[in-house]
């Protein structure tokens, strides 16, 4: 099995208006991006190159949506507020990701 291209965990997973897990973990990992409790459920996946990502200009410096198989789910993802963590580090491993396929 090969390294995940991105993993990020304690990541709060929200479908508005509610709140799937606090705790969770986002992944890509051979061209799919894999939304988990932090159980190890599965919440939602779909290839990259069907998801849709950004971060809209209401959205605190820690907070990124994303559309998979249709639905938005708001990821919050705790830690410095720099492009190289959290939802910045996110979004360039989904563009690089999308670039690959």
């Amino acid at each position: 099995m090969a390294e995940p291209e991105f993993t990020a965990t304690g990541v709060r997973i929200e479908r508005w208006p509610r709140s799937l897990t606090r705790a969770g973990e986002v992944r890509i990992e051979d061209g799919r991006l894999s939304l988990l409790t932090s159980y190890g459920s599965e919440i939602d996946s779909a290839p990259v190159t069907s998801v849709r990502a950004g971060r809209p200009w209401f959205a605190k410096a820690d907070e990124t949506v994303a559309t998979v198989n249709g639905t938005r789910y708001r990821l919050t993802m705790e830690g410095r507020r720099d492009r190289a963590s959290g939802p910045g580090r996110f979004l360039d491993a989904l563009k690089r990701a999308t670039k690959d396929r």
